[in-house]
């Protein structure tokens, strides 16, 4: 009896039940606690490779707009000095003198060899008498010269005039004769010259300038007094750069617009530089016009030159960027990033800009808003129908 009860006691479990209960707890206590523990650490590794991603904005929508390709002009503009085709500087063609009488004024139209001024012709006036009196007085001499051989010629057969004396009275008369020549050569380039004192127009046309007043004295030094514009035919000298000249051909029709006009007048080229200048690169296009009041020798105008018409995408002047590198346009490639590509314009119409150069029309390009995008950039295309 005592012996059973000593070994249930040295075994302490089975003796004791209050403290394997304790036991079991503590076991619990600390299997939950390692779990706990391994969870966390588990978490935190996890937690740091694993971050929650922030949330990433979409790309911006823009308007594009596929142009294709439609026939327009192909023009070029240009601008240049108005002035006459044919300008005639009118000045002295004699001795001049002092001028009497001035007949026509700056934008009157004259006919070929109308007088345009005269010059006082009392000098040359008396000159001219003196010439005709000398031609008298040298017809006077060769006709006494002619008689007094007739009269040599009629006593010779009788012996009482020398073969020697007929010799002399013939040259006497052959001198008369010849002062009698150049007595008139003198008086015809006297009336000549004083047929020249008076300022007559070369050709008809439109007078442009008069510098030139009654009572002023004028001579063969003197500067041009009149201008006239021959026919009253104007033209338009316009610059071209070297490509663009080789586009124009003589014949082409321009429409001509002056600076501060609304009117546009008709013109056509008459002339094509055949040089070009190897400073600016470019070369002068000689646009003729028919006479108008509106337009003004000396003025400055623009000139519009139709080369030919071809077909070309023709875009919203909107979807036209413009900097110090020129004209350009942004398109959406095929990742749908913002692309730059530089154009050359052509004639602006109603229905858009054409674009000459830099596109084939297949394009998509951006429709408006183009300051605000950059190139590379990301955006999400909405093409515009009916464009």
């Amino acid at each position: 009896m005592n012996y059973d009860t000593g070994a249930w006691q040295e075994d302490g479990e089975v003796g004791d039940p209050a403290g394997a209960v304790a036991m079991r707890r503590r076991r619990l206590i600390f299997v939950f606690g390692a779990i706990i523990v391994v969870i966390a650490a588990l978490a935190f590794v996890f937690g740091r490779g694993h971050k929650p991603a922030a949330a990433v904005a979409p790309p911006p929508t823009v308007t594009v707009v596929v142009p294709g390709r439609v026939s327009v002009a192909d023009s070029i503009t240009a601008t240049g000095t108005l002035q006459a085709k044919r300008d005639m500087p009118v000045g002295v063609a004699g001795e001049g003198g002092m001028v009497s009488r001035v007949l026509v004024d700056a934008g009157d139209w004259v006919r070929a060899g109308q007088t345009l001024a005269t010059v006082d012709p009392a000098v040359q006036a008396a000159q001219t008498s003196q010439m005709q009196a000398q031609i008298s007085s040298a017809q006077a001499n060769a006709k006494l010269a002619q008689s007094q051989l007739d009269r040599a010629l009629a006593l010779v057969s009788r012996g009482f005039i020398s073969k020697a004396d007929i010799d002399s009275r013939t040259a006497a008369r052959d001198a008369a004769n010849a002062n009698v020549k150049l007595a008139q050569a003198q008086y015809r380039e006297m009336s000549a010259r004083l047929s020249r004192l008076d300022i007559r127009a070369p050709a008809a046309g439109l007078v442009l300038t008069r510098n030139i007043e009654a009572g002023q004295i004028i001579s063969s030094g003197s500067p041009a007094l009149f201008r006239i514009a021959m026919d009253g035919i104007f033209e338009m000298q316009a610059r071209l750069a070297e490509q663009d000249l080789a586009a124009v051909h003589v014949g082409m029709p321009v429409t001509v617009t002056p600076i501060g006009g609304a009117q546009a007048f008709s013109g056509t080229i008459w002339q094509v530089s055949p040089i070009i200048d190897p400073t600016s690169r470019q070369g002068v296009v000689r646009i003729q016009l028919a006479y108008n009041a509106a337009l003004r020798p000396g003025g400055f105008a623009t000139a519009l030159l139709s080369a030919q018409r071809t077909t070309a995408p023709v875009l919203p002047e909107s979807a036209v960027q413009s900097d110090a590198q020129g004209n350009y346009v942004y398109l959406v490639d095929a990742t749908n990033h913002v692309v730059r590509r530089a154009v050359k314009v052509g004639d602006v119409s109603d229905t858009g800009v054409a674009v000459l150069s830099g596109l084939q029309g297949d394009e998509r390009v951006v429709y408006s808003a183009g300051a605000f995008l950059t190139p590379g950039e990301a955006v999400t295309p909405d093409l515009k129908h009916g464009a």
